[in-house]
């Protein structure tokens, strides 16, 4: 019996040696294959990890777009009301001097009666006026003479002239005024029928 233990004992050992070979072989390929995975899990990982730190990195910078962009808006308005607010600063600065002079005539004007002198110091104000406001880009329509243009001219009235031809302006009731190329004020007109 003890050769038939021994033999079992033997064949029990060997088993037990193969399963524990085969154990550990199995042992050492689950961890050569989560090794694997690991490596293969690892930079699939980190390559999840840098694509969610670029889409944060996205994100905040669109915010900071956002927000930069809101603040250029509201920077813009601001500018824009401000300018709006004190646009006629520089025409008022010109006409200054101009309600100054008005000022210095009618108090000479009021101490004698030298209404000559008065006459030509309102003729000065009045060059002085239409100096500053042609400095600014205004200029008056030269209209009698030429033919009718209805985006330049008003007309209030068909007179017949021997003078001119049929649809030319006689005369000007009314003056018209270009700010640089745009019409201001239509000429208040005659035309020749």
């Amino acid at each position: 019996m003890s050769t038939e233990n021994n033999k079992n004992f033997d064949g029990n050992a060997e088993a037990e040696q193969a399963d524990a070979k085969y154990t550990e072989e199995a042992v050492n390929t689950s961890f050569e294959n989560e090794a694997a995975q690991s490596e293969q899990a690892d930079p699939q990982e980190q390559e999840l990890l840098q694509l969610r730190q670029q889409s944060e990195e996205n994100y905040q910078r669109s915010l900071r777009t956002q927000a930069d962009f809101d603040n250029f808006r509201r920077r813009t308005r601001q500018e824009k009301e401000e300018f709006a607010k004190y646009a006629s600063q520089k025409v008022i600065e010109q006409l200054l001097p101009i309600i100054d002079n008005f000022e210095r005539a009618l108090a000479a004007g009021r101490e004698s009666n030298d209404y000559e002198s008065l006459l030509k110091g309102v003729d000065m104000i009045y060059r002085q006026l239409d100096q500053a406001l042609a400095g600014e880009g205004l200029k008056r329509m030269e209209s009698v003479g030429q033919p009718f243009n209805p985006e330049f001219h008003q007309a209030i009235m068909q007179v017949e002239s021997d003078e001119y031809e049929e649809g030319i302006i006689v005369s000007e009731i009314q003056k018209g005024y270009l700010l640089k190329d745009r019409v201001l004020r239509p000429a208040m007109v005659q035309v020749s029928s």
